[in-house]
């Protein structure tokens, strides 16, 4: 701990260049846009541009100014007296700069401010009086300032908020960008969140960091699956650390969202594997039924979407391997490396002569396959990515059998499903439900597809809107599915 802190100081400029017996000697820049000149006068040159939270040591007083030193950008000069907050670093004085850090923690655009606060609070106070306080309001802040960053209404404050970004990555704040869907999301590393739940701390700020940790926009999209199972496995371990018997109910609200989310992913990862997916897509299930939609906040509506779709992607998981049967199904065997080939048979066709083959390096539910009852189509579930389902058409036309792709959607969507949900009687028609989330929107849908075109031939929001899609839906996908709701 004591290195940790020292290694924090060091990086907001306070450390090594103050002598003990000045530990007074301290001043945060409280503005944005301060002017550090060469002289104690306004006619002075410019020799740099401070921004709110700039920690700077004080060696004297002119006219009005401070002369200071920063050690970030090794260069002194002067800076208004008004323009700067003299903090001590007595041990006597670390309450009153968690006074103002509590004050900061909450007050949006104040986050590098605060963050300098946090790390002469943390110079300040004795190591053993240091407890999770402090570092669930230097993670809350670095967040926000991370959020703040990647939002699409940030450009207006652009110049600011990198300022702020280098103030706060001065300060030992590590703030590390992940591409999605060919933009830049800002995460932070969550360092401080670590020391919450490695500390004693209250339910709601180990459930706040718990949240922030496990962020799905923060998933690094570059990791091996062998990576990808790891990190999902310590993701889950991190919710596990939050208990909620205290929490207030939106907030149990959030964790569980949060859990069916990371649940749900954490099956797929183990189904990918070989390994027995059920016990985590079962949970996964539990977490987003057990959520209390009366006690769920406005801001939370689009996590509960969110998390509906992630479920909802890998639910057959939680499916037991399907019995044996004689008529139209599909078999699978190893292809090349990572591949998983599928081959549909029948009573008089076996794996070596099948109707129809085809490799994916998606996940195959074999559990999904439902055929028609005149045999001459069946739907099956392949997932390649852990929110990303397909629903695969197998059907037999004039020159035979044919394989189909249908995805969730034809743009590029960030996550969705399209899944069976009934064949037509007597027509070549069947049911689906698609749900997807695409430039920050979702929208769910039920839908008549006609098997020879694979065009959508009705489309509403409600099932129970559709007469066809009431009489005709699969009973077994309607016990199952999330896509009700």
């Amino acid at each position: 701990m004591k290195r940790h802190l020292a290694a924090l100081l060091l990086c907001a400029g306070i450390g090594s260049a103050v002598a003990e017996e000045n530990l007074s000697a301290t001043g945060i820049v409280a503005q944005d846009q301060v002017a550090l000149r060469a002289a104690p006068k306004e006619s002075a040159q410019q020799q740099a541009v401070l921004w709110q939270g700039d920690t700077l040591e004080i060696r004297g007083e002119r006219f009005g100014y401070l002369q200071v030193y920063d050690h970030r950008r090794e260069r002194g000069g002067y800076v208004r007296a008004s323009q700067l907050r003299r903090v001590s670093l007595a041990a006597e004085q670390a309450p009153e700069l968690l006074a103002v850090v509590r004050f900061l923690r909450d007050t949006p655009g104040a986050e590098a401010l605060g963050l300098a606060y946090v790390a002469a609070y943390l110079k300040a106070a004795p190591a053993q009086a240091i407890g999770s306080e402090s570092f669930a309001a230097m993670g809350s802040m670095a967040e926000r300032l991370a959020r703040r960053a990647s939002s699409r209404h940030a450009k207006a404050d652009d110049a600011v908020i990198a300022a702020h970004l280098e103030v706060a990555a001065g300060l030992g704040v590590v703030v590390r960008s992940v591409e999605r869907d060919g933009r830049m999301q800002l995460c932070y590393d969550g360092e401080a969140f670590r020391r919450v739940l490695a500390l004693p701390a209250s339910e709601e700020e180990r459930a706040h960091a718990a949240l922030a940790l496990t962020r799905p926009e923060c998933v690094p999209p570059d990791l091996s699956p062998t990576a990808r199972h790891d990190f999902d496995s310590w993701r889950v371990d991190v919710l596990a650390r939050a208990t909620r018997d205290t929490l207030p109910e939106f907030l149990r609200n959030r964790l569980r969202l949060r859990s069916a989310g990371v649940q749900a992913s954490f099956a797929f990862q183990r189904a990918r594997r070989g390994e027995d997916a059920q016990p985590a897509m079962a949970l996964a299930l539990q977490e987003l039924a057990a959520v209390n939609k009366l006690e769920l906040a406005d801001e939370d509506a689009s996590a509960y979407s969110d998390a509906a779709v992630r479920v909802g992607a890998s639910r057959w998981g939680a499916e037991p391997a399907p019995a044996e049967s004689k008529g139209l199904r599909v078999v699978t065997s190893a292809g090349e490396p990572g591949q998983t080939c599928i081959a549909l048979i029948d009573a008089r066709h076996d794996a070596a002569n099948a109707l129809a083959r085809r490799c994916t390096y998606g996940l195959v539910w074999t559990a999904s396959a439902s055929a028609n009852a005149a045999g001459t189509a069946l739907a099956l579930a392949v997932q390649p990515l852990d929110a990303w389902r397909e629903l695969w058409v197998f059907q037999l036309g004039a020159d035979g059998w044919r394989i189909d792709v249908l995805p969730p959607s034809l743009e590029t969507p960030e996550l969705g499903y399209l899944e069976f949900a009934g064949w037509v009687p007597g027509k070549s028609q069947l049911l689906a439900a698609r749900e997807t989330k695409v430039d920050g929107r979702f929208k769910r849908s039920f839908e008549v597809i006609d098997l020879a075109t694979l065009a959508v031939e009705k489309q509403v929001d409600n099932p129970s809107s559709l007469s066809v899609f009431y009489r005709a839906q699969d009973a077994a996908w309607k016990r199952q599915t999330v896509a009700i709701r």
